[in-house]
């Protein structure tokens, strides 16, 4: 829960820790045995100038299983259960309002069962805990893979919309008109999971500043801005554009234990993900050339991807 509310503008910090329970000062085995009755929570401190408690709850929502009483995803038991703990009668309320839209969208067949509670004391988890998703990053993105989350808030909420240009959609090609439309070794690696060799490709060593975006769908995967040379001979990512538009999972091929990404909308092969990455993720991204198409900073209006131009303005 701490990445997706770090990432909105005007939230200063995000904490985990414990709360709602009776024991003081309870160690995460302690929260776990369901004894002290506390929830695995997260504090948010934020500027209400910046960011809205409404937006906040928003978030909160488009991460969770509100319909789950049991826990969440592959967690299960009373630490687990969801929960939005008010600090006054003005949030109180904004979060009433908030469920009940919710429950009045339609977007859930079972009933919303978060429980709305007033806030106790928090105990902040043991250091381990804090910023999991920086210190551990592959281990947490294949967990919130494998536990069911991140298939689940896809399929209920999908990808925001926005983040595609307007003319963007998923494509239906055959695999005889992707053969007709890509060249050999793009459509080997898209269609057939191929890899292209080492510093033999057009992206490994660019320098220019732009974004890339699927060969095949032309949802745009990363940014110039966030490319490194890691030496390997591909380009080098330490972040995607946008999380919903990488898919991920377990690649045993050639003798080895390795974590494939493909994009969301083509399910194109793009390359493999890798934990060694510099700050601030610690990953590394790296991608086949001949799964992407370059779009020069300067081109991107022409090209439908005006939006993204914001990011190379200089400060």
């Amino acid at each position: 829960m701490v990445g997706p509310f770090e990432a909105e503008s005007g939230v200063i910090v995000v904490v985990s820790g414990y709360t709602g329970g009776h024991q003081e000062n309870p160690s995460y085995e302690e929260v776990c045995s369901g004894k002290t009755g506390h929830y695995e929570g997260v504090q948010i401190t934020y500027d209400p100038t910046k960011v809205t408690y409404g937006t906040l709850l928003n978030i909160f929502w488009r991460q969770i299983d509100p319909t789950d009483a049991g826990g969440q995803f592959h967690d299960r038991g009373s630490s687990y259960q969801t929960a939005i703990f008010y600090h006054d009668e003005e949030q109180r309320q904004v979060a009433e309002a908030s469920k009940q839209a919710l429950a009045e969208s339609g977007r859930f067949k079972k009933p919303i069962v978060t429980k709305i509670l007033p806030a106790q004391a928090f105990y902040p988890a043991e250091e381990y805990h804090q910023q999991y998703h920086k210190k551990n990053p592959l281990r947490y993105k294949m967990y919130r893979k494998g536990s069911g989350r991140e298939a689940y808030l896809i399929e209920n909420w999908g990808v925001d919309a926005s983040i595609l240009p307007a003319w963007a959609e998923e494509r239906t090609d055959t695999r005889e008109e992707l053969q007709e439309r890509l060249t050999p070794i793009q459509f080997r690696v898209t269609q057939e999971n191929v890899t292209e060799p080492p510093f033999q490709n057009p992206f490994w060593n660019n320098k220019k500043e732009g974004i890339y975006v699927d060969i095949v769908s032309g949802e745009p995967l990363f940014s110039s801005k966030d490319q490194f040379d890691a030496g390997c001979g591909w380009p080098s990512f330490t972040r995607p554009l946008h999380e919903e538009l990488i898919s991920s999972k377990l690649d045993l091929s050639h003798g080895m234990i390795r974590t494939e990404v493909r994009s969301h909308f083509a399910d194109s092969h793009l390359g493999h993900l890798f934990d060694d990455g510099p700050e601030p993720t610690g990953l590394r991204y790296c991608i086949n050339s001949a799964a992407l198409r370059f779009i020069p900073k300067e081109e991107l209006e022409e090209a439908g991807y005006g939006e993204y131009s914001s990011l190379f303005l200089m400060p």
